[in-house]
C-alpha cells in the first residue's frame, strides 16, 4: 500500500479545480511535502505548498522541475486542457493542443519523474483521465484522454517491477472553472480528490469517481448504441 503520510508529492496544474482540491486533501492526510505545479506559480494559493512554475509541454520546462523536486515519491498528472476544436473545421494546431496537453504532457512528465521516483525507493504515479476515456464527444479532449487511458495502462505493466504503483483516475463533469458554463450535474472537487487519494493509498489500479464514469465504463461491452443512442435512430 502507498503510504500518502510523510510523502513528497508533485501535483501538476496545481493551482485550481482538481489539482488545487487534490493539494489541500495531501496535505490533510500528512504529506511532508507538496510541489502544485502551474503556469504561473503565484496562483497556487496553498500557504505550505512549494508552486513551481511548469509548462507540461515543454520539454525544458519539464526538466527543470524535475531537477528542483528530486525527492517526489508520488507522481500526480492532473494538468489538461479543452480546446474546444472541431475534427473538420478547426484549424490543425487548436486540434493537436488537447494530444500536447493531455496525452504527451503527462509523458513528458512522468519520463522526467520515474527515475526521481525510483531513486528514494519507488513509489506511486496518479494519472487524471475522464469518463471521456470511454465515451467519444465529438473532439479531440476525448480523443486525447483515450489515449492517456491506453498510456497509462501500458506504464502499470512497465512500472510495476520498477516499484511504482499507477493509479488511473476516471471522473465525469466536476465543479470547476472548466465546467462553469455547462449545466449538468456536477462532482464536487474535494469529493473527487478524496476519491483519488483513497485509490492512491489502496494501490487501486483505477478510480470511477461518479456514476457517470462507472456507468460508460460498464456499457463498453454493450452494443455501440448503448454508449451512442443516436445511432439507433
Amino acid at each position: 500500500m502507498t503510504a500518502i503520510k510523510d510523502s513528497v508529492v508533485l501535483v501538476t496544474g496545481g493551482s485550481r479545480g482538481i489539482g488545487k482540491a487534490l493539494v489541500d486533501e495531501l496535505f490533510r492526510r500528512g504529506a511532508a511535502k507538496v510541489y502544485a505545479t502551474a503556469r504561473d506559480p503565484r496562483t497556487v494559493t496553498h500557504p505550505d505548498a512549494v508552486p513551481l512554475k511548469l509548462e507540461v509541454t515543454d520539454e525544458d520546462s519539464v526538466a527543470d522541475v524535475a531537477a528542483r523536486a528530486t525527492d517526489v515519491t508520488i507522481l500526480i498528472n492532473n494538468a489538461g486542457a479543452a480546446a474546444g476544436a472541431s475534427y473538420l473545421d478547426s484549424p490543425l494546431d487548436e486540434v493537436r493542443r488537447d494530444l500536447d496537453t493531455n496525452f504527451y504532457g503527462p509523458l513528458l512528465v512522468t519520463r522526467a519523474f520515474v527515475p526521481v521516483i525510483e531513486r528514494n525507493g519507488g513509489g506511486h504515479l496518479l494519472n487524471v483521465h475522464s469518463a471521456l476515456s470511454w465515451l467519444a464527444d465529438g473532439g479531440p479532449y476525448s480523443a486525447s484522454k483515450a489515449a492517456l487511458w491506453s498510456q497509462t495502462n501500458s506504464l502499470r505493466l512497465q512500472l510495476r517491477p520498477r516499484g511504482i504503483v499507477v493509479t488511473g483516475l476516471h471522473v465525469a463533469y466536476v465543479d470547476t472553472d472548466m465546467t462553469a458554463k455547462i449545466d449538468a450535474p456536477k462532482s464536487a472537487a474535494v469529493d473527487v480528490a478524496a476519491a483519488a487519494l483513497d485509490g492512491v493509498e489502496t494501490d487501486a489500479f483505477e478510480v470511477l469517481a461518479d456514476d457517470v464514469s462507472r456507468g460508460v465504463k460498464s456499457a463498453l461491452s454493450g452494443d455501440i448504441t448503448l454508449l451512442y443512442p443516436q445511432l439507433a435512430a
